[in-house]
């Protein structure tokens, strides 16, 4: 997660705690089967009888123990990849008539097998060379296309530099097939990236904010990098673009929101790379120079240094910051566990959003309303209310059990929150009692 005036990587380093060393000894003890039956009257220590050891009774039968619950995981492991041996031998009986299968499966469909794995090859090798640094300076986009020829959708994948970022694996249902292809590399960013945004106007550009204390504005066609701001002295945690101006919004770890103007021309576009020819560039970014990047790096760019509006009401770190509808207001959430919405022309702060009893994690407002969704470690997010300027009304929604990671607007009237509790659910504006869907994951979910 961002921290005040940090890198990701330096603060990832901190929290983790030094492994005990501990002395290896040297055991020789007889295997024996987990299920297999011990004779009565025979104690655990009694198998290492007459074996060379200095070690205590106690300790050879704990040691004991521990070997036999491991035996038994192994075991347990076994026999549930037998299990999907059978499924997959199952599903390649129903493919066998569309001419696919399973890796596993019918060995005479080997030229399948051979270009799927060749692209997942290049896939994995990416993702190999992004994990080797402690901390990623990349992002990366990923397209996907999930179902047969008449039904499919495109998806646009992000990998979070941040070691607080994993993306855990999906899942695909039983009788689907799922397809990655690297589309785009950005790179330019000396630490872990926390948020991206694309513009609402054009020219349209993305926008990506790291904890190297820096945003960047990239053309998304040719993956240039076109301006950066370096007005902030922490880490940027988010970044948000104007609704009709070209303005930005970024929140930071120096316990401050920036709005500041931007001015790009894109790049003429390129014609796009042969993904299938083999990955010859793939190199790992910590045998990288500090400031060496692909083509223009940040020092290579114009750099806006200075905000038009600077928000100062807060006394944590700003973990995000957006525009309400119009784009007039802005509101600000941060780790002191209140939201403060601002005006865009004086800056002037115009109420403070409080009663969440931890830090705030996320917040979001509608597209067309003037509604604000803030989530917290507390495990709940809340929606405020300021369509009525005389009443601005609040509602406490608690259906996660750890920290509720973010919250955001759907196009139509639904919200979506994400939590450390491995659950996405939806829900309805018109009845959020209850949501309507949840989704469970095998991991936390971050964004």
């Amino acid at each position: 997660m961002p921290v005040e005036g940090g890198s990701s990587s330096g603060s990832a380093s901190a929290a983790r705690h030094p492994k005990q060393k501990r002395k290896a000894h040297s055991l020789s003890i007889r295997r024996t089967n987990s299920t297999e039956e011990r004779q009565p009257g025979i104690q655990r220590g009694d198998m290492l009888e007459g074996q060379d050891s200095k070690l205590p009774h106690a300790l050879r039968n704990n040691l004991l123990d521990l070997f036999g619950q491991i035996e038994r995981e192994f075991e347990n492991l076994y026999i549930e990849n037998i299990e999907l041996r059978r499924e997959i031998d199952s599903l390649n009986e129903r493919l066998t008539g569309d001419g696919q299968t399973v890796e596993g499966g019918d060995p005479t469909k080997g030229a399948l097998k051979t270009k799927a794995s060749h692209s997942t090859s290049q896939l994995s090798q990416k993702l190999k060379t992004t994990y080797k640094a402690s901390t990623s300076k990349r992002l990366y986009t990923f397209q996907s296309k999930i179902g047969g020829p008449r039904n499919f959708s495109v998806a646009t994948w992000e990998l979070w530099g941040g070691d607080s970022w994993i993306v855990s694996s999906f899942k695909a249902t039983t009788g689907s097939r799922a397809l990655c292809q690297l589309l785009k590399e950005y790179m330019g960013h000396r630490d872990g990236i926390w948020d991206l945004s694309v513009t609402r106007t054009q020219p349209v550009v993305l926008g990506t904010a790291s904890a190297d204390h820096s945003a960047l504005l990239w053309s998304i066609e040719t993956g240039k990098c076109l301006l950066r701001y370096a007005g902030h002295a922490g880490s940027v945690n988010s970044i948000k673009f104007h609704p009709t101006e070209q303005m930005a919004l970024t929140a930071s770890g120096d316990q401050t929101a920036h709005i500041w103007r931007y001015m790009v021309q894109l790049p003429a576009p390129q014609p796009p790379p042969d993904v299938s020819a083999p990955c010859d560039d793939d190199q790992d970014s910590s045998d990288r120079e500090e400031g060496e990047v692909d083509g223009e790096g940040p020092c290579e760019v114009p750099t806006v240094r200075v905000a038009t509006a600077t928000l100062k009401s807060h006394q944590g770190v700003v973990i995000a910051a957006d525009w309400l509808v119009g784009g007039r207001q802005v509101v600000t959430a941060s780790w002191d566990r209140a939201a403060n919405l601002y005006e865009v022309e004086t800056s002037e702060l115009v109420h403070t959003l409080t009663g969440h009893d931890q830090e705030l994690t996320h917040c979001c407002t509608h597209p067309t309303q003037r509604l604000v969704v803030t989530s917290s470690r507390d495990t709940t997010f809340r929606l405020w209310d300021f369509r009525d300027p005389s009443i601005h009304s609040v509602n406490v929604f608690q259906g996660h059990t750890d920290t509720v990671t973010s919250a955001v607007f759907t196009v139509g009237d639904n919200v979506v929150s994400g939590s450390d509790d491995r659950t996405v659910k939806v829900w309805d504006l018109k009845n959020m009692r209850s949501p309507i869907a949840t989704i469970r994951t095998d991991s936390a979910v971050n964004r």
